[in-house]
């Protein structure tokens, strides 16, 4: 597989809040990005905190390569509860730490498939003959006004209220976790991003700039510029993964 990955802050924000991860055990292809939330450098924290804590899990638990499913699933879910407790425990006893969270949108590949767990709104997308699908579904108030009808799909880009999540890890004392098995196809590109790159670029534009550059740390490094010149309100990170 080839893995390209960028990390930026943006044009706007004081601190880099997003933070990734990248396996580097060939026993355990492991990817994971978190976006956090809350004052006081308290996002950086939680983002951490659940980056540290769900990899050290899953690289304990995942290195054998034929799992079963549901173990591989299980293992996933109770990862990010972990992270969720631990980041729980924290916001209620530092006043600094009050109310943080964070998104969590990691994959694992295993045996030719991808195993997909998801809190919040940062995605995961599959590229697959050169049609793009948006894997994950954002934990936010305006994918609640799409799905109930109140919004179409082009009034959420604008919506006043379209950074507001509806689930975070770390926020409140359970959390629900979705999980996503896909199989996995020759040349399909997995590609992990947060929202400082999806607020600014569409799906077609991921698309295009995907298929268009063979070189995918490339296509990484043009998303974020591409979304920095459209304001770079946000933070932005990119991963992506092309398995060959």
């Amino acid at each position: 597989m080839e893995v390209g990955i960028k990390t930026d802050i943006g044009r706007i924000r004081d601190i880099n809040q997003d933070f990734y991860y990248i396996s580097s055990s060939t026993d355990c292809h492991l990817f994971i990005i978190a976006d956090g939330m809350g004052g006081h450098k308290a996002g950086e924290i939680a983002a951490k905190i659940a980056i540290e804590t769900i990899s050290s899990s899953l690289e304990k638990n995942l290195k054998n390569l034929k799992l079963d499913d549901n173990y591989i699933k299980n293992s996933i879910e109770d990862s990010i509860w972990k992270a969720n407790e631990k980041i729980y425990k924290m916001s209620l006893e530092n006043d600094k730490c009050f109310g943080m969270g964070t998104t969590v949108t990691l994959a694992y590949e295993n045996d030719n498939r991808i195993f997909v767990g998801h809190v919040g709104d940062s995605r995961a997308y599959l590229l697959r003959d050169n049609v793009l699908h948006q894997v994950t579904t954002d934990h936010s108030l305006v994918e609640e006004l799409i799905r109930n009808g109140s919004i179409s799909k082009e009034e959420a880009k604008y919506h006043p209220q379209k950074n507001i999540i509806t689930r975070a890890v770390g926020t409140s004392k359970e959390i629900e976790v979705d999980l996503i098995v896909k199989k996995k196809i020759k040349g399909d590109i997995l590609l992990l991003c947060t929202d400082g790159l999806t607020n600014m670029v569409d799906d077609v534009e991921i698309k295009e700039l995907l298929c268009n550059n063979e070189n995918i740390q490339r296509a990484c490094e043009l998303l974020v510029e591409l979304s920095n010149n459209r304001g770079g309100y946000d933070n932005i990170t990119v991963l992506t993964i092309k398995f060959k």
